[in-house]
């Protein structure tokens, strides 16, 4: 049986969100963020015959987010969101959406594949994090700036207000060393929620490069996110990338 979650049911979607927090980190941040019953963002939940939840899935404006940890009414769910005339896409674990794109095929115009790192134990002793900073919102601007100046983050979204907003609500952290007066490497989160984090814009300019700062940064933020029981994940374009770090990888598809 397929119903929209509310409120009441919040313990039980979370007992079963909780299980791959990183995983299911847009769907725990946005569901924490915005809640059950607003008009851009709703919550369904598949029940199996026994009355326990076993599989959930998110619309958030146009994009909806399954996850289950076992089977679930694949069908039941593409119903819904054909039902949306807003739905314009799909995202999460290939396993998951991979089920579901069958009955939504016709309705999706591309298909891209990406690849995300999962870290949930730290393995770094001996790594000197004292010239490593974390930023608060007046630091938002030479963040940026850092950003900008690499030619890797050239076409990157992010904004001043954008960063400032982030470091303000909790939403993002980030952690920096400077040389000199000046910004030199950086390492921050995005999408934080109670369970998880995803790492992003970890940066150093090139004359800073292979002096190990970057890895200060992020031995610092995995460090303080890992303490406060947070799981990590990055998302990688290939799969070579993704192997390179050693961690745990998994297929994430994004249909749209």
């Amino acid at each position: 049986m397929i119903r929209q979650l509310t409120e009441q049911d919040h313990e039980m979607c979370f007992s079963l969100l909780k299980q791959q927090p990183a995983e299911n980190l847009f769907i725990i941040g946005d569901i924490e963020a915005y809640g059950y019953e607003q008009e851009f963002q709703k919550v369904w939940g598949d029940f199996g015959e026994d009355g326990k939840l076993k599989a959930v899935l998110l619309k958030y404006e146009e994009n909806f987010i399954p996850y289950t940890a076992g089977d679930f009414n694949a069908k039941g769910f593409a119903e819904i969101m054909l039902e949306d005339p807003k739905f314009g896409m799909m995202s999460g674990l290939k396993a998951v959406t991979a089920e579901i794109e069958p009955y939504v095929s016709h309705r999706i115009k591309r298909k891209r594949e990406t690849y995300y790192a999962k870290c949930t134990k730290l393995n770094a002793e001996g790594v000197e994090v004292s010239a490593v900073c974390q930023a608060v919102p007046d630091d938002a601007e030479q963040l940026v700036e850092l950003l900008n100046s690499i030619p890797e983050f050239s076409d990157s979204a992010i904004t001043v207000e954008r960063k400032r907003r982030g470091l303000k609500d909790g939403s993002s952290r980030s952690f920096f060393i400077k040389e000199d007066g000046m910004m030199v490497s950086t390492a921050s989160t995005t999408a934080e929620n109670s369970l998880s984090a995803m790492v992003v814009g970890v940066a150093t300019k090139s004359e800073f490069k292979k002096m190990g700062f970057a890895t200060q940064c992020m031995v610092k933020l995995c460090r303080q996110l890992l303490s406060e029981n947070k799981e990590l994940c990055l998302f990688y374009d290939t799969r070579q990338q993704a192997l390179s770090i050693n961690v745990s990888v998994l297929k994430i598809q994004v249909f749209g």
